[in-house]
């Protein structure tokens, strides 16, 4: 795995074969393989047929395993397509410092654009979303986009510095104003899932089969949860997502905002380090601002 942060720790199947062989025993005989990924925030290893493993890369994501292991099982029933099924808590050993979890394997792969069908995917994933958004609030964390828009300005600002040369900064400038400008939600805040990316994303046979990745879920607004209509949806598939959705003006325009926002920082951050994600980063850009 290229090395993309600098807090970054090695993690390697003999790492993993042995927490598994200390910890849970009953999976010792288990093959272990690296899966390949365009993860940012874990090492992921298939252990066996049916399970899998993630452990923070960095310090930075270690608080993720807590709220996943809390939360994934109450939302889980509420939802009409599969999230990950905690089945194991790791502790910290053998030089890893850090909380680590197994999670039962969920089958499919990353969509990519263009879609093959995308008005079923869109019908499937706004049903996902109207799901998610309706369950009820109470004792949940906050997101961590659970933040306005103009809360990010000067990292997105930064970020479109960075990227003199490589996209149109005056046109990222124009859309990053409009959006900021767009009324800010007047609430009530709701569960979000907060990163659907592609990567976070299942697909079986063209329609959407799970959901996975909630390291940043919790209460927020809903437009940090339509981002997926600027990455895998051409402008005739976002008009049926946005139909489907039902967002009004302001929540879209919130939403392109986000979108918008996500991928300037991903694309500043990983363009030398993570081709995968900054390519998608790109494309997401791209479409924002045609």
């Amino acid at each position: 795995m290229a090395r993309m942060h600098s807090d970054q720790v090695e993690i390697s199947s003999t790492l993993v074969r042995t927490l598994i062989a200390s910890q849970f025993p009953g999976w010792a005989d288990l093959p272990v393989s690296p899966v390949d990924s365009a993860g940012t925030v874990n090492a992921i290893f298939r252990l066996g047929t049916e399970l899998g493993v993630r452990l923070p890369l960095t310090p930075g994501g270690v608080s993720d395993v807590a709220l996943e292991l809390r939360w994934l099982p109450e939302l889980a029933p509420h939802l009409p397509l599969p999230v990950p099924t905690p089945v194991g808590a790791g502790r910290p050993g053998h030089g890893y410092e850090w909380p680590w979890s197994v999670y039962r394997w969920l089958d499919g792969t990353n969509p990519a654009f263009p879609l093959a069908d995308p008005t079923a995917f869109a019908t499937d994933l706004a049903a996902f979303l109207e799901a998610l958004h309706g369950i009820p609030t109470a004792g949940a964390p906050r997101s961590g986009r659970g933040v306005t828009l103009a809360s990010r300005d000067t990292a997105v600002r930064r970020a479109i510095g960075m990227l003199t040369g490589v996209i149109d900064t005056a046109a990222a400038t124009r859309v990053w104003e409009a959006s900021v400008r767009a009324p800010e939600w007047p609430g009530p805040d709701c569960w979000v899932h907060a990163d659907l990316s592609p990567g976070n994303l299942l697909m079986v046979d063209s329609r959407l089969a799970a959901v996975i990745d909630f390291g940043v879920m919790g209460v927020g607004e809903p437009a940090v949860d339509l981002v997926t209509a600027w990455s895998l949806f051409d402008s005739a598939g976002r008009e049926a997502f946005r139909s489907l959705t039902k967002a009004d003006d302001a929540t879209w325009e919130r939403g392109r905002g986000w979108a918008l926002s996500i991928a300037l920082l991903e694309l500043s951050y990983y363009r030398e380090t993570n081709p995968a994600m900054a390519r998608t980063a790109a494309h997401v850009i791209d479409q924002v601002l045609a």
